[in-house]
């Protein structure tokens, strides 16, 4: 039978206290080799590194991270975080894919901080990146950064090795306009719709932004507004735009769907019957939050762990 008792872990972003303070809760032991459990299995979400500068933990959470997965405690999924740092510090015909500019290197600068250039292990860190599947379909769940979008899973489950990115992949999702860059978006970032010309607002980190993303969990919306994430954000006039198409849908009789990305705030709870984020903000003075999972098609609130 397949195993069907899984720890779902969302966004770490360098929080390594936190993690070993959620592990140890969740009744995990470090083994020499990893977290391990005498019959469950932790799955994390992606997103192990970037913010969190002031800790300089980045070296130790990946450590635990890697050595779990690695060793079979464990399973990981990709998340942008860990796709952009692949693009970062892979260079095609002497420019790297993702370029350095000023906002690229803050973004990135916790993980610069702690595996300069010279750091042997930032290139075994980089390998186990492109390790990481974009996606989990197991028996009873499944598990994806941002977004569970069947056409992008589909059109990449045949360019990619079980999941995985390939070389000749990065540098495609790594250029805007092809059908990879979009699939990998999705799947990564989110379900992005432009906005109109002229309508735009600020996202959390100050950038501007001219597309919005969706809860594309929600099946019951009739308007942008009703969907736009972060959830408040203004988009003026543009809230009142009917949804448009392209816009994921996941059925209500679909497996439960496990994500991160999202920083949330407030008492986790599922999204809806088949869909929970995990991701309350760690790296913004939030928590780290795990969800128990026993193979339940209906996710329960009172099934979410967290560390503050």
């Amino acid at each position: 039978m397949e195993h069907s008792k899984y720890d779902i872990i969302g966004d770490i972003h360098g929080h390594a206290s936190a993690l070993i303070e959620l592990l140890e809760v969740l009744g995990y032991r470090d083994t020499g080799s990893g977290y391990a459990h005498p019959t469950r299995k932790v799955i994390f979400l992606g997103d192990f590194i970037d913010r969190g500068e002031h800790l300089v933990e980045h070296r130790k959470l990946l450590k635990i991270v890697m050595s779990t997965v690695e060793n079979g405690h464990g399973l990981a999924v990709m998340g942008n975080h860990e796709f952009n740092a692949l693009a970062y510090h892979t260079e095609v015909n002497g420019k790297p894919l993702r370029p350095h500019t000023d906002k690229n290197t803050k973004q990135h600068q916790a993980f610069l901080n702690e595996y300069p250039s010279s750091n042997p292990e930032k290139s075994q860190v980089l390998n186990f990146f492109r390790s990481l599947p974009l996606w989990l379909d197991l028996g009873p769940l499944r598990v994806v950064h941002a977004c569970w979008d069947k056409e992008s899973v589909n059109f990449l489950a045949s360019r990619t090795d079980r999941g995985k990115l390939t070389p000749e992949l990065l540098l495609e999702a790594s250029s805007p306009g092809s059908d990879a860059f979009k699939a990998v978006e999705t799947l990564l970032k989110g379900c992005e719709i432009e906005l109109p010309q002229g309508v735009s607002f600020l996202d959390k980190d100050g950038n501007c932004r001219s597309a919005v993303r969706v809860q594309w969990w929600s099946s019951c919306a009739k308007t942008l507004g009703e969907i736009a994430l972060p959830l408040g954000v203004d988009i003026g006039s543009a809230a009142r735009l009917p949804l448009s198409f392209g816009i994921p849908h996941y059925s209500k009789t679909n497996k439960p769907c496990f994500i991160g990305h999202y920083w949330l705030s407030g008492e986790p709870a599922p999204l809806t019957d088949n869909v929970a984020c995990l991701d309350y903000s760690v790296a913004g003075n939030g928590k780290l939050v795990a969800y128990r999972f026993d193979g339940e098609r209906v996710l329960q609130k009172d099934k979410f762990v967290f560390a503050e």
